[in-house]
C-alpha cells in the first residue's frame, strides 16, 4: 500500500483554523463530498462516532481521525494542515496542526489497519512533519506525503 493510492491532490488542504473538532469534522466531510463523492453527513457522523471511543490525536501536533463507512468501496484519505493549531485532546495534550484522515469501507478489516499503520509511520517521521509545517501549498504538501510514503515502502 502506498499513500498515493488513497490520497488525491484535491484532498489536501490548508485551513486557517477549525475552532473545534466538530467544525473540523464538518470541513473533512465537505472535502470528502467534493473530492470522493461521499455523503458529508456520513463522514461527520463516522468521525464523531470513532472519536467518542477515544481521541485520535496521537501527539507531536498530529491527529489521525478515521472512520469506517457503509457506502465506501475503497480506502480514501484526506490531509489537512491547520495554520492555527487546535486542541484535539491529544495524548501529549499538545495542539494539533497536521491531520490525516482515513475513511474506509465498513468491512475493510486488515487493509484499514495496514493503511492506518502506514500513515502513522509516515506522520511520525519528524523530517516529514517539519516539511509539512514549512509549506502552505497543497500540491507541495501532497508531494511531500507521497514521497515520504514511497520511501517507507522501499
Amino acid at each position: 500500500m502506498d499513500i498515493s493510492l488513497i490520497l488525491q491532490p484535491g484532498a489536501v488542504r490548508v485551513l486557517g483554523k477549525a475552532g473545534s473538532k466538530k467544525r473540523l469534522f464538518q470541513e473533512l466531510g465537505e472535502i470528502a463530498a467534493a473530492v470522493h463523492g461521499i455523503d458529508a453527513g456520513q463522514v461527520i457522523d463516522g468521525l464523531q462516532e470513532r472519536e467518542s471511543l477515544g481521541p485520535t490525536g496521537v501527539g507531536h501536533g498530529i491527529a489521525l481521525p478515521h472512520a469506517r463507512l457503509e457506502t465506501l468501496e475503497r480506502i480514501v484519505g484526506i490531509f489537512v494542515r491547520l495554520e492555527k493549531p487546535m486542541d484535539f485532546d491529544a495524548v501529549d495534550r499538545q495542539p494539533v496542526d497536521l491531520i490525516f484522515t482515513l475513511l474506509a469501507p465498513k468491512d475493510s478489516g486488515v487493509e484499514h489497519l495496514k493503511t492506518l499503520a502506514l500513515v502513522s509511520r509516515t506522520m511520525r517521521d519528524g523530517a516529514v512533519c517539519t516539511k509539512l509545517r514549512a509549506n502552505t501549498n497543497p500540491a507541495t504538501l501532497h508531494a511531500i506525503l507521497i514521497e515520504a510514503s514511497a520511501r517507507q515502502a522501499a
